[in-house]
């Protein structure tokens, strides 16, 4: 068998395969009524393509734990019933094809209220349904963001409880794993980095007290999480600063943390809290921080990073560098990515009865 299409058992939870979908914002959701936040027919056949294509694991968007943490005024949401009845109709289908359903748990922080990429991403106000943001430090993103309201202690127990209130809500919409979402420059993140974070109370300052917020989201999602049940965790394994800012060193650290608190895996990406970096992509370039954490701890570990041909997924999981690869943009260029995979080295993977003449 080869290493793409061999399956991963994590907890109770077995996933069919190694080809799997990252979390990517679709800005499709409605923004105000009683459908704000709420999966849509176009959410169902964006998911619905990619687990009749093989994919193992789907990683629904970033999906925010309250109004105010989206990105924008179009992300999707799951602090309410409605969102979850509409979201069970993909975990349902998602399941039918094999793939394991998953969500990521999210909050913008001081990224939030912006408009929707293709319309430029500019921060906006209440006239375009937007609202203030929050951070842990009154420090805008960037000349575009507006300065963030700096949150106080009581704020942040508060955002603690959207976390685990939502991670009830995925588990009555039919998910079979969480992600938190501590990547980006997004909420979490802006509390794990001394570039964003300036405080000097208990949430900031020390690296215990800047991880502090992060592994009391996680605790808290733990405790109502199921046992047999998978917690992901995704972070930015550095910030592509000289200094100042968190580390590959931090990383490794951390992924031991978290491994002690309950996460059964790190979704390792980078970059997205400091603007104005330079980042030297290229063919798999976030790899070898995933590699490094799977060698220095014992927390499993899924690359992402412009990882599109078959012969380097197999490659990446046969050395030992992840347990799984993370397709994002080619995914979205060619759902049935798995199913092609499997073609091409000999592997398995379900193909629905209607498409079998394509075979």
């Amino acid at each position: 068998m080869t290493a793409l299409f061999e399956p991963c058992t994590l907890r109770d939870v077995t996933i069919p395969n190694r080809v799997w979908m990252p979390p990517m914002c679709q800005y499709s959701a409605a923004p105000e009524g009683p459908e704000t936040g709420a999966p849509n027919d176009w959410h169902f056949a964006h998911y619905a393509a990619r687990a009749t294509g093989g994919t193992g694991l789907i990683i629904v968007e970033a999906t925010a734990v309250s109004p105010e943490g989206r990105i924008s005024p179009y992300d999707l949401g799951i602090w309410n019933d409605t969102q979850v009845e509409a979201f069970r109709r993909i975990t349902r289908f998602l399941a039918a094809q094999g793939t394991v359903p998953a969500i990521q748990l999210a909050h913008a922080g001081r990224k939030a209220s912006t408009d929707r990429p293709w319309k430029g991403g500019a921060p906006v106000g209440p006239d375009a349904h937007g609202w203030e943001s929050v951070a842990p430090s009154p420090i805008a993103f960037d000349d575009r963001h507006p300065v963030p309201a700096e949150l106080t202690t009581d704020q942040i127990a508060d955002i603690v409880g959207q976390f685990a209130a939502a991670a009830r809500r995925a588990l009555a919409a039919g998910f079979e794993i969480a992600e938190i979402h501590g990547a980006h420059g997004y909420l979490i993140n802006e509390f794990l980095s001394p570039h964003s974070n300036h405080r000097t109370d208990a949430y900031g300052g020390s690296y215990e007290n800047r991880t502090r917020f992060a592994l009391e989201v996680v605790d808290a999602v733990r405790e109502v999480w199921p046992q047999d049940k998978p917690l992901f965790f995704r972070v930015s394994a550095t910030e592509w600063l000289d200094e100042g800012g968190w580390t590959a060193d931090d990383t490794v650290r951390f992924a031991a943390d978290l491994r002690a608190h309950g996460v059964d895996l790190l979704d390792v990406s980078s970059g997205g809290n400091a603007s104005g970096v330079r980042i030297p992509t290229g063919p798999g370039y976030q790899v070898p921080f995933a590699a490094r954490v799977k060698q220095e701890t014992t927390l499993p570990v899924a690359a992402v990073g412009l990882i599109t041909d078959v012969e380097q997924a197999e490659k990446i999981l046969a050395n030992g560098e992840a347990d799984a690869v993370l397709l994002g943009r080619e995914l979205l260029r060619n759902p049935s990515w798995a199913r092609l995979a499997a073609r091409e080295l000999g592997g398995e993977v379900r193909v629905p009865d209607q498409y079998h003449r394509s075979v």
